[in-house]
């Protein structure tokens, strides 16, 4: 059984809005080092099952590996196609269907690749009193916004889902393009110290 604590904070980035994240949490997360993992929502992937990212793969990867240890939590923060909205992620995949990649179809509306810069889950980690953590991701920049924050990283575990022929080209700009920690190898799914 997992337990959901609901955040919000006021931010402001040219307009005033609240920003919001659940930790997911089993077990006690102060006890050793937990399994961590920040997680963006991803609704076309998680809940219409999209084919053409990998976001509903590394949620469950991470939620089990988690239920296996019996310890650990998953960040899960509002911040749809890495903070630019539902709509206008829907916009970009328009963008996408005719040929460009995630990041030139960000551009493309005028927006930047990726918005997030991963404080709220740093605040909510000291929240928590954790302040060291097994980190379940592909993305270097969320290990560095851990460590900007005074979260040690113990190890940084791979939480890599295995490439289809409809996610092949995303997770390539992901690793090109945004720096991601990937193999691309097609394999089964797994998380691995990395």
């Amino acid at each position: 059984m997992f337990d959901a604590i609901g955040y919000e904070r006021d931010v402001s980035n040219g307009r005033q809005r609240v920003e919001t994240a659940l930790a997911i949490v089993m077990g006690d997360p102060t006890e050793g080092v937990p399994l961590l993992r920040i997680h963006s929502q991803c609704f076309t992937g998680e809940m219409l099952g999209s084919l053409r990212c990998d976001c509903g793969d590394q949620l469950a990867m991470a939620m089990q590996a988690i239920a296996e240890e019996g310890r650990g939590l998953v960040i899960y923060e509002y911040q749809e196609g890495r903070g630019i909205g539902l709509m206008a992620k829907l916009e970009a995949y328009e963008l996408q269907d005719g040929g460009l990649d995630t990041v030139e179809a960000n551009h493309a509306l005028g927006l930047k690749a990726d918005y997030r810069d991963f404080s709220l889950p740093a605040a909510i980690l000291r929240d928590l009193g954790i302040t060291r953590v097994r980190l379940l991701s592909n993305n270097p920049r969320k290990a560095s916004a851990l460590a900007r924050n005074g979260v040690e990283l113990v190890v940084h575990l791979s939480c890599e889902a295995a490439p289809t022929e409809h996610s092949s080209a995303y997770l390539r700009t992901k690793k090109e393009r945004m720096g991601h920690v990937l193999n691309l190898r097609k394999r089964d799914a797994a998380w691995h110290a990395g």
